[in-house]
C-alpha cells in the first residue's frame, strides 16, 4: 500500500516526464537539421513511455488519475523554441538535464526500471547535441536506441539578465532622485540620463569584451598556424594526445591526426577547435551585434521605472513607477525560472523583493541627502 509521499512523488515524476515529452517534441518541430530533429523525436517518445510508467504507478494508488498537461514552464520553453529556434533554448534544456540527471538515483522503483541510468544517458546525449555544429553522426544516433535521457551560449539567460540590469539599476536611480527631490521633472531627466548612460556603458563594455576575445583568438590561431608550419610533428602529437584523452584508441588517434594534418587548411581549423576550443568561423560572434543587443536589452528594462514620469508628477508618479517596475520585476523573475528550474511564483516574488529592497535603500539615502542639502 503506497503512502501519500509516494503519491506526491509519482505525480512530480509524471509531470516532469510529460514536460520533457512536450519540450522535446517542440525542439524536434523547430530544429532545421533532420538528424538532430530525429534525436529530439526519439527523446520525446521515450519521455512519453516514462510518463506512462509513472501514470501506471499512480493509477494503482489513485484509480482514475489522469495524465497532466505540460506545465507553464514547458509550454513557455516550447514557444520560445518555435519562435527563435531549438538552439535558443538548448542551453536551458541542457542545464535542466544536468540538474535532474540524479533525480531518480534514490528512488528504488525508478532504478529497478532503468530510469536512473536513462537520465544520466539523457544528459550525455543533450550535451553531445549541444557540442555538434553540423548534426550528429550515425553512431551517435544509433546509440540512442532503447535509451534516453553546461552548454555555452545561453541567449535566453543573457536576454533576461540584461533587461534585469537595466530595470534594477534605473529603478534604484529614479527612487534615489525621487527621495531627494520629490517626483518632479528632474526625476524624469535623471531617469532618462541613467537609461542612456547605462545602455551605452553596457554596449561599450560588450563591444570591448567581444572585440578583445576575437583579437585574442586571432592571435592564438596565428600562433597555431606558425607552429603548424614550423613544427608539424609536434602538432601531430598534440592532436594524438587530445584524441586519446577523448577515449580514441592510439592507432585510430594517430591515423585520424595524420589524415587531418594532410591538408593545412583543415589542419588549422581542427587545431583551433580541438586545442583552443575556438570556432575559426565565429571567433566569439560580432561585437556590433553584441553591443546592439546589450544596448536594447538594458534600455528596455530601464524604461519601465521612467515611463510614469512622462505623464505624472509627485507621489502619484513615484507610486506608479514602483507598480510598473514591480510588474516588470515579477515578469523577469518568472522568466528566470525557465533556466533555474524554480517555480514561477517563487522566482517572481524573490525578484520583486530584491528590486524593491534596492529601490528602498536608494530612496532612503536620497531622502537623507535631500534633507541634508536643504
Amino acid at each position: 500500500m503506497g503512502t501519500e509521499e509516494d503519491v506526491r512523488r509519482y505525480r512530480e515524476n509524471l509531470q516532469g516526464e510529460v514536460d520533457g515529452q512536450a519540450l522535446y517534441q517542440a525542439l524536434a518541430e523547430s530544429e532545421p537539421d533532420p538528424k538532430i530533429a530525429e534525436v529530439y523525436r526519439r527523446l520525446s517518445s521515450i519521455e512519453g513511455a516514462h510518463a506512462e510508467f509513472w501514470r501506471g504507478r499512480l493509477a494503482k494508488l489513485r484509480p482514475g488519475a489522469r495524465r497532466p498537461s505540460p506545465s507553464l514552464r514547458a509550454r513557455a520553453l516550447g514557444w520560445l523554441a518555435h519562435r527563435f529556434g531549438a538552439a535558443f533554448v538548448l542551453p536551458t534544456v541542457g542545464a535542466a538535464e544536468a540538474r535532474d540527471s540524479t533525480a531518480y538515483d534514490n528512488q528504488p522503483d525508478a532504478v529497478a526500471a532503468g530510469l536512473a541510468a536513462d537520465e544520466r544517458s539523457h544528459r550525455r546525449i543533450v550535451e553531445a547535441v549541444g557540442e555538434k555544429v553540423g548534426g550528429l553522426p550515425g553512431p551517435t544516433i544509433a546509440a540512442l536506441e532503447g535509451r534516453h535521457r553546461g552548454v555555452a551560449g545561453n541567449a535566453l539567460r543573457a536576454a533576461v539578465l540584461g533587461a534585469n540590469d537595466g530595470l534594477v539599476s534605473n529603478l534604484s536611480l529614479v527612487m534615489g532622485v525621487a527621495g531627494a527631490l520629490g517626483g518632479d521633472r528632474s526625476v524624469l531627466v535623471a531617469g532618462m540620463a541613467g537609461l542612456v548612460a547605462g545602455a551605452c556603458s553596457m554596449a561599450m563594455g560588450e563591444w570591448l569584451s567581444v572585440t578583445s576575445s576575437r583579437e585574442l583568438h586571432e592571435k592564438q590561431i596565428a600562433g597555431e598556424a606558425q607552429e603548424l608550419e614550423h613544427s608539424p610533428e609536434e602538432e601531430r602529437e598534440e592532436l594524438v594526445l587530445i584524441y586519446e584523452a577523448k577515449g580514441v584508441p592510439t592507432a585510430q588517434a594517430r591515423a585520424l591526426a595524420e589524415r587531418l594534418l594532410s591538408n593545412k587548411e583543415t589542419a588549422l581549423d581542427t587545431l583551433a577547435r580541438e586545442e583552443l576550443g575556438v570556432d575559426p568561423n565565429e571567433l566569439g560572434g560580432s561585437p556590433w551585434q553584441a553591443a546592439g543587443a546589450s544596448f536594447l536589452l538594458f534600455a528596455l528594462g530601464a524604461a519601465f521605472p521612467v515611463a510614469p514620469f512622462f505623464f505624472l508628477r509627485g507621489w502619484p508618479a513615484i507610486v506608479a513607477a514602483l507598480l510598473v517596475a514591480g510588474a516588470a520585476l515579477a515578469g523577469i523573475g518568472a522568466a528566470t525560472s525557465l533556466f533555474t528550474g524554480r517555480s514561477f511564483a517563487f522566482s517572481a516574488v524573490r525578484q520583486l523583493v530584491i528590486g524593491y529592497a534596492a529601490a528602498g535603500i536608494t530612496f532612503a539615502v536620497g531622502r537623507l541627502l535631500g534633507v541634508a542639502v536643504s
